[in-house]
C-alpha cells in the first residue's frame, strides 16, 4: 500500500509538471492570440481580415483535432524540440498546443462580453490602442479570462491523464497501467477521487478569483 502512495504522488508530481507548463504556455501564447482575434475583427484598431482569418481558423483547426490524436501528430515536433517523446516534459509540448489555441478562443469570447460603448468612449478621448487594451479591455474582461484560464486548466487536467498513452506519465500512466493492464481497481479508483478533488480544488479558486475580479458587479 505504501508503494502505490508513493507512485501515485510521483505521478501527480508529473501530471501538475505537464499542466503547469501547458498552464504557462496557454497565457504566454493562448493570451495575446485571443487579442489578436478579437482586434483585427472589429471595426475598432488595428483591424486586420487576414490576420483574423489566420489566427481564427488556425485556432479552429487545432481544436477540432481530438487531444489524442494531436499527441500523436505532433511527436515529430516534439523529438525535433526536446530529442525524445517520452515523459512528463515531451508530454507539455502538445498539450501547451492545445492550450494555447483552447485559452485563444476564450479570451476572444470574454473581449466580446465588454460593453462596445466604454471601448469608444476611450477611444473618443483619444487613447491609444495600446492604451485601450492595457486600461480598458483587460481589466473589464478580467473575470472572464479568469474563469477561461479555470476552464482551460480542468480540461488540461483531463488532457494530462491522456498523455500516459504515448509514454507522458501522470496519473493517466498510472491508471492505464495499474487500474487497466493490471486489473488493479482500487489504483483506479483511487486516481479518479483524486482527480475530482483536484478539478473541484481549481474550479472553487478559480471561481472566486473571478468573483473578485469582476468588475460589472461592483458598478
Amino acid at each position: 500500500m505504501a508503494d502505490l502512495w508513493l507512485d501515485l504522488l510521483a505521478a501527480f508530481g508529473e501530471t501538475f509538471q505537464m499542466v503547469g507548463i501547458a498552464t504557462l504556455f496557454s497565457i504566454i501564447g493562448g493570451l495575446p492570440l485571443g487579442f489578436l482575434i478579437y482586434v483585427t475583427d472589429r471595426h475598432l484598431f488595428w483591424q486586420n481580415r487576414a490576420l483574423y482569418l489566420t489566427g481564427t481558423v488556425l485556432v479552429n483547426i487545432i481544436r477540432s483535432i481530438p487531444f489524442v490524436i494531436l499527441l500523436v501528430l505532433l511527436l515529430p515536433l516534439t523529438q525535433f524540440l526536446l530529442g525524445n517523446t517520452i515523459g512528463p516534459i515531451a508530454a507539455a509540448v502538445p498539450l501547451s498546443v492545445a492550450a494555447i489555441a483552447f485559452y485563444a478562443r476564450l479570451v476572444d469570447g470574454a473581449l466580446r462580453e465588454v460593453d462596445p460603448g466604454i471601448v469608444e468612449a476611450a477611444e473618443a478621448f483619444g487613447a491609444s490602442p495600446l492604451r485601450i487594451i492595457c486600461t480598458v479591455l483587460l481589466p473589464e474582461a478580467l473575470a472572464g479570462l479568469l474563469r477561461g484560464l479555470t476552464i482551460t486548466l480542468v480540461s488540461l487536467i483531463g488532457y494530462s491523464a491522456m498523455a500516459g498513452i504515448v509514454g507522458g506519465g501522470g496519473v493517466g500512466d498510472l491508471a492505464i497501467r495499474f487500474g487497466y493492464y493490471r486489473y488493479e481497481t482500487k489504483v483506479m479508483i483511487i486516481t479518479v477521487v483524486a482527480l475530482v478533488i483536484l478539478v473541484q480544488i481549481v474550479q472553487v479558486l478559480g471561481d472566486a478569483l473571478a468573483a473578485r475580479a469582476d468588475r460589472r458587479g461592483k458598478r
